[in-house]
């Protein structure tokens, strides 16, 4: 079992509740973001799923120099903090470069560190020393217990409040692979794991000029991660996943979220059922 971790409200691994760090993958404009928030916020408390909203203000690692990157650091933030203040959401997006960690830092709850980035020395001691609660993506290229360097870099300054996010290990050209293994190896550090279902899905540069990927497998896969005792889901969310300006076909469509969130917690609720007790030990 991971140790609990706070952001805000909710509490994170350990014996709590699964939750969902959901959003669409960048922000592309006001009104979709908005909706996104709202309709996220309604379904996760119908199912009284612990939720943090997910978006980017930039995709500083774009498959092409002509793709989609997002609205930028300035207005980004003022959007990611409309929807934390509108919505009253924790907000998590990602940081590329230790310039960018500090005015993040003062207006999200949560800093993310992409998965090309977590062997960045300065930029996870960076985001470490913000205090803030830091999503450290493991990258395509490492081992599961690879990461525990990582960990070992981030807690160096006194902060603990980190969590780890397995997104897939690259598998040939063009295709990721996920190895369940790797969500016990991570827990072992004693840290709260997430899987993000969607960008697992991805096939990396697999259009030529963009990324494909293979949305229809993300129920299966964030089946296996749940029973597999994940202690948080990311999964990318979009009201029209075939229109989105960036990762829309690994995206999930907003209206078939429910049903896959309800199946998600039955699982997970079941494994909770019949867990030993040992609170009189």
């Amino acid at each position: 079992m991971t140790n609990e971790l706070i952001i805000g409200n909710i509490a994170l691994g350990g014996s709590n509740p699964l939750f969902l760090i959901a959003g669409p993958c960048v922000i592309e404009n006001e009104d979709i973001t908005f909706y996104t928030a709202q309709r996220l916020k309604e379904i996760c408390g119908e199912l009284r799923i612990p939720f943090i909203f997910k978006s980017s203000y930039d995709k500083a690692n774009r498959t092409s120099l002509n793709s989609f990157r997002g609205p930028g650091m300035d207005r980004g933030l003022r959007i990611l903090s409309d929807v934390k203040s509108r919505f009253q959401l924790p907000v998590l997006s990602d940081v590329h470069s230790v310039d960018e960690v500090r005015p993040v830092a003062e207006l999200i709850d949560i800093l993310q560190i992409p998965a090309f980035l977590c062997r960045q020395t300065d930029l996870i001691l960076a985001a470490s020393k913000t205090g803030k609660a830091v999503n450290v993506k493991k990258g395509q290229f490492l081992a599961p217990w690879d990461m525990k360097n990582t960990i070992d870099k981030f807690t160096s300054t006194g902060n603990r409040n980190i969590f780890i996010t397995e997104r897939g290990t690259s598998f040939g050209y063009n295709n990721l692979v996920v190895d369940i293994r790797s969500f016990p190896v991570l827990q072992s550090f004693g840290h709260p794991v997430v899987f993000d279902v969607t960008h697992s899905l991805q096939l990396p540069g697999g259009q030529g000029n963009c990324s494909g990927g293979q949305r229809e497998f993300a129920e299966p896969l964030a089946r296996a991660a749940v029973a597999a005792g994940v202690d948080g889901l990311f999964m990318e969310v979009h009201p029209e996943p075939d229109k989105a300006l960036c990762d829309g076909p690994n995206m999930i469509p907003l209206d078939e979220l429910p049903q896959i969130l309800k199946v998600l917690k039955g699982i997970r609720e079941l494994i909770a059922a019949q867990a030993p007790d040992t609170r009189g030990e």
